[in-house]
């Protein structure tokens, strides 16, 4: 089982999965105002496609946004995509 963890790079504008400590994928933002991140877009390195772990940048990122009492504005398509598919976010959508 690995061991996953979200991160906030704000010096590089962006949020980071680590699976076992190992930087796997990210994902871009900008603020609008202080409590509103525009995700703008998400990748995961080559070597840990197939695994599931943008899915899991997409939970542990709109978790650590929702634990700051934030909301997001998904542009990044997958973002979009997987907001889409999992309402539970709903209460941190801004239009």
């Amino acid at each position: 089982m690995s061991d996953y963890e979200v991160r906030d790079n704000a010096e590089n504008h962006r949020f980071e999965l680590l699976v076992d400590g190992e930087a796997a994928g990210l994902a871009m933002y900008r603020h609008r105002g202080e409590d509103t991140v525009v995700v703008t877009h998400s990748e995961v390195k080559p070597a840990f496609r197939g695994r599931g772990i943008g899915n899991e940048l997409a939970q542990r990122t709109l978790e650590l946004i929702r634990s700051r009492g934030q909301r997001v504005v998904p542009i990044c398509p997958f973002f979009a995509r997987y907001v889409e598919e999992h309402p539970e976010y709903d209460d941190i959508i801004a239009s």
